[in-house]
């Protein structure tokens, strides 16, 4: 009894082992770290500051930033003159861009999901549009829609039509802002198509023993299988609408006759060329109440039309 006393004490005084929770809690931050540093200071902290700002008169040229509350968003539903012609013309946009967009992206991956030959260098053809920078392919643009000198009224003089100014004329400016942004849409294409190479085969095969045409086999099994990738081009190309840009900053500067002044050109001209932050970031803040409340209204009604399974 006398031996196993030092044996006792040894085990009585031994302390348990740390444990490596923390370790693994420490090394995950670690790994987390670069990312979550970079959105407090790149998205939090802007989106703040933003929102801080919305509520101030503030310019870059040194003025000092004075508190006006909700001055800013006053002025913008009842005193800015462009504020609606900006909004009605993004709307414009968004209603015509994005159905239209959607609807030829899925048909041309439709075209190439089928087994031809060349089909590989097809799909390259129509995605390389969409990694061309967006500066560069809107300067092709503008000698395209060019009046004396443009490919399209090339075309239409051909065909023995009348030439269409399509940059000068207040009633064609945003149809050719419109045809232009089908050359991006490559991206929703691929998407797409991979959706389409996921749907199963035997579907297809079951509807075709029961008797489906080509049209039945469509509306019957491929739309409802694709709803989710439509869903989510949908919720995408409505968010890229809103933000129309560089297209109408480029190419006709929001004319003629602020025809293409859309929301984010009348935001950017307040903002750094005529100095106003404070109602630029109350614009700002505006847009993304709107783009919030319009993609959770979208998300709502997914549940009706959006199939999963």
């Amino acid at each position: 009894m006398i031996g196993r006393m030092p044996v006792a004490g040894r085990a009585a005084t031994a302390r348990p082992r740390p444990s490596r929770g923390w370790l693994r809690r420490w090394v995950g931050l670690a790994f987390v770290a670069p990312w979550l540093l970079s959105f407090v200071a790149f998205d939090a902290v802007p989106i703040l500051s933003g929102f801080y700002h919305s509520f101030t008169d503030w310019s870059i040229t040194g003025s000092p930033t004075r508190f006006v509350g909700i001055a800013n968003y006053r002025e913008a539903f009842t005193r800015d003159p462009l504020f609606w012609k900006a909004v009605t013309n993004t709307l414009y946009y968004i209603g015509f861009s994005v159905p239209i967009g959607i609807l030829a992206a899925f048909t041309v991956a439709l075209l190439l999901n089928r087994k031809i030959r060349g089909t590989t260098l097809y799909r390259t053809i129509y995605y390389l549009p969409s990694v061309v920078p967006t500066v560069a392919a809107t300067i092709v643009w503008t000698f395209i829609f060019e009046t004396r000198r443009g490919i399209l009224n090339w075309v239409l003089e051909f065909l023995h039509l009348p030439i269409v100014r399509w940059l000068s004329d207040p009633a064609w400016a945003k149809p050719a802002l419109i045809i232009m942004s089908l050359w991006g849409m490559g991206s929703s294409m691929v998407i797409y198509l991979a959706g389409l190479q996921g749907v199963p085969q035997e579907l297809y095969e079951a509807a075709e023993i029961d008797g489906a045409g080509g049209w039945q086999r469509l509306v019957g099994v491929t739309i409802p299988l694709m709803t989710p990738t439509i869903f989510f081009n949908l919720m995408m190309g409505l968010i890229n609408a809103f933000q129309v840009f560089n297209s109408a900053f480029i190419m006709t500067g929001g004319g003629p006759f602020n025809a293409t002044l859309f929301y984010m050109l009348h935001l950017y001209n307040h903002a750094f060329r005529y100095f106003r932050m404070g109602y630029a970031a109350a614009l700002a803040v505006v847009l993304f109440v709107v783009v919030l409340t319009l993609t959770a209204i979208v998300n709502r009604t997914s549940d009706r039309w959006v199939h999963y399974s």
